[in-house]
C-alpha cells in the first residue's frame, strides 16, 4: 500500500515529499516499505534520495538478508555510516567480506544495540567481540555461532559489560572451555538461553554452573558435548525450574536416568525415550508398523 501510494500521487494532488519527512514519512510509510525497494527508490530524484539517506540514518533495524542473497562491502559501509541509533543488527549474508574494518566503525556510534546476530561471520576477530561489549551496555541477544574467533579473554570482557544479556549462541565456539562460561554465567544471571552445541570442551562443571547461576533458563542446547554427563543434567533438572527445552542429541554419556525427571516435568528433549526409540528402529529395519501404535 504504500508503495501504490508513492506512485499514485502527482503534483496535481500534492507531491509525496511535501508530508512531513521525519514525523510521517520516516516513521509510518517508509518502514513497511523491504529495504531493497527502498535502495531503489534513491533513483527516483535526488529529493527521494535524500529521504531515503534520512531513513537509514533513523534505522532501528537492519537485516543484510533483506537486501539479497549478498550485500557488497561498499554498500553496507555506505547504508550504516549515519545510523546511531540501531537497536537490531543481523548480519547474515556478509561473511565473505566482513572485518573488523567494515563492522568496527558502525558498533562504536551505535550504544542502544540490543540484538546482534554475527553467525558464521568467521573473518571477525575477538576484537569486534570487545567492541561490542564496550559500546553496548543494553545487550540482551547476541548470536556469535561458528564464530571460531571467540576466545575466552572477549567472552569476560563481554560479562563484564553486557550483565542483561538474556540470549547467547555459542555454538561451535571451539576456543571456550568450562572456566570461560563459568564466568559468563556468573556474571550474566538473567540468561534465559543459551547455545553451547558443537563444543567438546564443555563438560558437567560449565553444565552445573550454568545451573546454579541461571534460574530463569528456558532453553539450552548441548548438542555434541560430549564431555557432559549425568550428574550435570540432574543439577540442571533441580535448579532451572523454568527450564523448557534441552538439546542433548549426540551426547552419549547422558542416559534416560537423568532426563527423565525432566521429561516427567514436560521440558521438550530432543533425545525420544528408549522404548519409542526402539520401536522406531524397529519399524525402519523390519518394517514392524504395527508397534509404533502401542501406548508408552
Amino acid at each position: 500500500a504504500p508503495w501504490r501510494l508513492m506512485m499514485s500521487l502527482t503534483p496535481s494532488r500534492g507531491c509525496l515529499l511535501d508530508l512531513p519527512w521525519e514525523d510521517i514519512l520516516v516513521p509510518h510509510i517508509l518502514c513497511h516499505l523491504p529495504l531493497q525497494q527502498l535502495l531503489s527508490l534513491q533513483r527516483v530524484s535526488k529529493s527521494f534520495q535524500s529521504l531515503i539517506q534520512l531513513y537509514l540514518a533513523n534505522m532501528r533495524s537492519f537485516d543484510s538478508s533483506q537486501i539479497g542473497p549478498a550485500i557488497p562491502r561498499a554498500a553496507f559501509i555506505n547504508l550504516l555510516k549515519d545510523n546511531e541509533v540501531l537497536q537490531q543488527l543481523a548480519l547474515q549474508n556478509c561473511s565473505d567480506w566482513l572485518t573488523d574494518k567494515e563492522l568496527l566503525p558502525v558498533i562504536g556510534q551505535n550504544h542502544h544495540l540490543h540484538q546482534i546476530q554475527l553467525k558464521g561471520c568467521a573473518q571477525l576477530s575477538r576484537h569486534a567481540l570487545v567492541a561490542i561489549s564496550l559500546s553496548c551496555p543494553n545487550l540482551r541477544q547476541l548470536s556469535l555461532a561458528h564464530c571460531e574467533w571467540v576466545d575466552s579473554l572477549s567472552l569476560r570482557s563481554l560479562a563484564d559489560h553486557c550483565k542483561a544479556l538474556e540470549a547467547v549462541d555459542l555454538t561451535a565456539c571451539r576456543q571456550l572451555k568450562d572456566e570461560a562460561i563459568c564466568y559468563l554465567v556468573q556474571k550474566c544471571s538473567r540468561l534465559k538461553s543459551l547455545s553451547l552445541a558443537v563444543n567438546a570442551n564443555v563438560g558437567d562443571v560449565a553444565v552445573e554452573e550454568i545451573a546454579k547461576c541461571c534460574p530463569e533458563l528456558e532453553h539450552l542446547d548441548l548438542t555434541g558435548c560430549l564431555r557432559v554427563k549425568n550428574d550435570s543434567i540432574r543439577v540442571l533438572a533441580e535448579y532451572c525450574p523454568k527450564l523448557r527445552s534441552l538439546k542433548v542429541k549426540h551426547c552419549h554419556n547422558v542416559a534416560e536416568s537423568s532426563l527423565s525427571i525432566l521429561r516427567s516435568r514436560g521440558v521438550e528433549l530432543d533425545v525420544e525415550p528408549p522404548l519409542q526409540r526402539a520401536l522406531v528402529l524397529l519399524q525402519d529395519v523390519v518394517g514392524f508398523a504395527p508397534f509404533i501404535n502401542l501406548q508408552i
